[in-house]
């Protein structure tokens, strides 16, 4: 984890934020032990109250489970439920901004996937993605 904290939210929500992408990078796995209260505490030079509320919102939120005397532990199926959920996060905030960036720049599909430097990148489906959307979205 970075040890750099932003402003822009509160550090609990950022410790949160954290442990969600070592989930969705796969860093933690189903079943895994998250790093102690103490631990973390001491690491990263944050009050201890500071990553109980960070964890308690992983509990709240059914991605990870304390067991009491032993520690939280990742929950089966959080990945893919944070997956869901950030995929519609994703398309409902950011994509129809990049879509909008994508159309005024009149990039195509092709061009998105070879980047800038010319060389092709890994099929993410971004191409199928962009000509189902060129498809549903009207032409100004």
């Amino acid at each position: 984890m970075d040890r750099e904290w932003n402003d822009s939210q509160p550090i609990y929500r950022q410790l949160r934020d954290r442990v969600v992408a070592m989930i969705l990078d796969g860093v933690l796995k189903e079943g895994d032990p998250l790093p102690s209260v103490r631990n973390v505490a001491a690491e990263y030079l944050v009050n201890p109250l500071t990553v109980l509320k960070g964890y308690q919102q992983l509990v709240d939120e059914g991605l990870v489970e304390s067991k009491r005397g032993r520690g939280m532990f990742i929950n089966a199926g959080a990945r893919n439920l944070l997956l869901k959920g950030e995929r519609q996060k994703f398309l409902a905030e950011q994509w129809p901004m990049i879509y909008a960036t994508i159309q005024r720049l009149g990039l195509k599909a092709e061009e998105l996937l070879n980047g800038s430097n010319g060389r092709p990148l890994p099929d993410t489906g971004l191409d199928a993605a962009l000509s189902k959307a060129e498809k549903k979205e009207p032409k100004p």
